[in-house]
């Protein structure tokens, strides 16, 4: 059993270091490769002197473009289980194996973790929140299946949504629209609780400025994704 983690990157220099040691520590069972969305900064250049693997992209393709970079690495790669962890040290390693468990033991296509079962650690700020409700309740009721959090980048997934997301993923705010891709498709999701952490640095990328433009691109996103024929 192949699993490989994928660390979308852009302007992580704090962090990158701290976040491929936890998963060296954590999640030694995981390969991992770095998506460089072409930084301003020294994350480059850190993770070369490191050896990290890493793969630069030579245009900067925002948060969408670079996780479905990872997913067409572990297609390529031939991955059997493939997770999203964030390069700025909100997702903890830890819970890397509990998923991959949980994963193969319900037979899954997803899992995600999510911070709002449990309600323990960083539970985002109060405006995020609002969102999330959002979403969660609009996906309950499109599709009839809750997700506590749909915006959750922690992400684990099997071979069948690895070859999806490697052909079609979404550019902008990816999470709540390819949830509901993978719901419609008829392929099984579930949640199991865990704990993030606040972000340490790097770049956000959803500013404040941009949140009613999420707000009405997602939704619209997730209702066409409804529809949609396949």
């Amino acid at each position: 059993m192949r699993k490989l983690i994928i660390i979308p990157a852009y302007n992580e220099e704090s962090n990158i270091v701290k976040t491929v040691t936890a998963i060296q520590k954590n999640a030694k069972d995981f390969d991992y490769v770095i998506i460089n969305d072409c930084s301003t900064d020294r994350t480059r250049q850190i993770c070369e002197e490191k050896k990290y693997n890493i793969v630069n992209l030579p245009i900067n393709l925002g948060i969408g473009g670079a996780v479905q970079t990872g997913y067409k690495y572990a297609m390529e790669h031939s991955y059997d289980v493939a997770v999203q962890v964030d390069g700025d040290g909100q997702h903890d390693p830890e819970f890397l194996n509990i998923m991959a468990e949980y994963l193969l033991d319900h037979e899954l296509d997803m899992v995600i973790g999510s911070r709002f079962i449990e309600r323990e650690g960083f539970q985002s700020s109060k405006l995020r929140r609002i969102g999330i409700i959002f979403f969660s309740k609009l996906i309950k009721i499109l599709t009839r299946v809750e997700i506590t959090d749909p915006t959750s980048g922690l992400r684990m997934v099997g071979k069948n949504v690895i070859s999806l997301f490697a052909q079609d993923y979404p550019r902008d705010y990816p999470e709540p629209e390819s949830v509901v891709a993978v719901i419609r498709r008829n392929m099984r999701v579930e949640e199991i609780p865990v704990v993030m952490k606040e972000r340490e640095g790097g770049v956000s990328s959803i500013s404040m400025k941009k949140s009613v433009y999420y707000m009405i691109k997602v939704t619209l996103a997730i209702l066409i994704e409804r529809i949609r024929k396949y």
